[in-house]
């Protein structure tokens, strides 16, 4: 009988079936089985009224102990089973001998399930020691995990404050080489450094205010110079840039014990000690033919790299080289705000900035070879050859050069083109004995000297000063206009003491 009251016929057993090549096999003995409290009478078909009824209800059903229970078979001492049992032989749903066994198996089961729990209870034991020892395995890793970390955060500090291995993206190459030619740095005098806590050391800075000095960020907060245009004498403005305190200080460290001891090409005028506008313009007085070129951008053409291999060809590890470069170059920025905030934002490559005190002898140093090469041409064509910072200068005494003077130029545009440069041709002159000849403002056709129109200007100036007073001449409204009245005729004598002398005491006589 079905649980939900449905009945089931019983299965007719199906033919035994033979086969023409083989005989027919006789059939089996009868097992005997016996099932403890039933017989055959018992098997009559029941209709479900007449189960339940017999069952006593549905507390009988729902009450039984083993009702609903999956892991065990009922035992044939509990009614309930027995009922079950009887409906189901009498429905044709198993035999009896299916009973005897799945009985059988219950006893069985009954007799092993102390062993089952135990090897259960075993099991579990087992299951939870394995997981209690992975979960302390995790506390474990997670422990040294977080040790790991500690170390390595305490690492990281110890590192940042002796030591520098970032300075910002594009520029940090070469921070991890600190090998350095020990043997050049010393043949030139020069300090011997390696690392980054050794610039630091040099400097008397610590290594995360240095970092803080040279490190390169595209768009800055803050930056470490002051940034404002002056006019050109030319037109147009010119933007130069003082760096603060501390990095001023830094730079003139640098310029004061690494640069200064670098020589530059004996060609080369410009922020040299010893040299000036007058020896420049000396080897070219008295010439049949002067050609002066200016170099485009200067300053902002010696880029970060060509810095860097400066340091390097001194001597510097990459390492050192790195953070000088960083420390002397700046980025040309413009203010951006973003989200209400004002950021310097990088608009070009780091070069040299016009208004640091290391820009010259290091611009110097980065033209060396463009010196050479200029020299080596000149000689080449018997002309003599000058350059005061962006400023190149060339002469001859024969008045037959004229013809050179094309091929000349030709040369020094590929040459300055092939050494990173550019000339600025609008800038460009050819000056003959017939005009006047003019090299870095001073006048070379005879000998050295001053334009007729600034002296004769200052001897006005004195002059009606013994009237009117010396302030009372400052019509251009020049600031601290007296220095630059003794500072103009100071450069008046040393470029040509006969024409600064009459002036010196027309002066000193203003003061007496």
């Amino acid at each position: 009988m079905a649980a939900d009251g449905l009945s089931v016929a019983r299965p007719t057993a199906a033919p035994p079936v033979t086969s023409a090549a083989s005989p027919p096999q006789p059939a089996p003995p009868p097992r005997k089985v016996s099932l403890e409290g039933l017989d055959l009478g018992q098997f009559a078909p029941m209709t479900d009224a007449e189960a339940f009824a017999q069952a006593g209800g549905q507390n009988f059903m729902w009450g039984n102990p083993w009702f609903g229970r999956r892991d065990l078979i009922p035992p044939t001492s509990d009614k309930r089973t027995l009922l079950i049992d009887r409906a189901m032989v009498g429905h044709g749903m198993i035999t009896p001998e299916e009973l005897v066994e799945i009985h059988d198996v219950g006893q069985q089961m009954d007799k092993v399930r102390p062993d089952l729990l135990h090897a259960s209870h075993i099991a579990d034991q087992a299951v939870q020691a394995d997981r209690e020892a992975r979960e302390e395995l995790k506390r474990q890793k997670k422990a040294e995990a977080a040790e790991r970390k500690r170390q390595h955060a305490e690492a990281v500090a110890r590192r940042k404050a002796t030591d520098i291995v970032f300075l910002g993206r594009g520029v940090s190459g070469g921070l991890a080489d600190r090998r350095a030619n020990v043997e050049r740095l010393q043949q030139n005098g020069l300090p011997v450094m390696a690392t980054p806590a050794d610039v630091a050391e040099a400097l008397e800075l610590a290594v995360p205010r240095l970092r803080w000095l040279a490190y390169h960020n595209d768009a800055a907060t803050r930056t470490h110079y002051v940034t404002f245009t002056v006019p050109k004498r030319s037109g147009g403005t010119r933007q130069l840039a003082a760096p603060h305190r501390d990095l001023a200080a830094a730079q003139r460290w640098v310029l004061d014990n690494v640069l200064a001891k670098a020589q530059p090409h004996t060609a080369a005028h410009g922020f040299v000690a010893g040299r000036s506008t007058v020896t420049n313009a000396m080897p070219h007085v008295n010439r049949a033919i002067v050609v002066n070129m200016d170099l485009k951008d200067f300053f902002p053409t010696v880029t970060f790299p060509r810095v860097k291999g400066v340091f390097q060809w001194l001597g510097y590890s990459p390492a050192v080289a790195t953070v000088f470069a960083l420390l002397c170059t700046e980025s040309p920025r413009r203010t951006v705000t973003y989200a209400g905030q004002s950021f310097q934002v990088a608009t070009g490559p780091r070069a040299l900035p016009q208004g640091a005190c290391t820009s010259p002898a290091l611009s110097n140093l980065v033209s060396r070879r463009l010196d050479s090469r200029l020299t080596g041409i000149a000689e080449k064509l018997g002309w003599s050859y000058t350059r005061y910072a962006d400023d190149l200068t060339f002469s001859n005494t024969d008045a037959e050069s004229d013809r050179q003077v094309g091929y000349l130029m030709a040369r020094i545009r590929h040459i300055v083109q092939d050494e990173g440069f550019a000339v600025n041709a609008k800038k460009s002159r050819v000056l003959r004995r017939s005009t006047r000849q003019s090299v870095t403002g001073v006048v070379v056709n005879d000998r050295p000297g001053v334009s007729r129109q600034v002296v004769r200007r200052m001897r006005a100036i004195l002059h009606r000063a013994k009237f009117e007073g010396l302030a009372a001449q400052n019509r251009e409204g020049r600031p601290h206009f007296e220095s630059w009245v003794r500072g103009m005729i100071a450069y008046i004598q040393m470029v040509n003491p006969q024409q600064g002398r009459p002036l010196a005491e027309a002066l000193a006589s203003l003061d007496g």
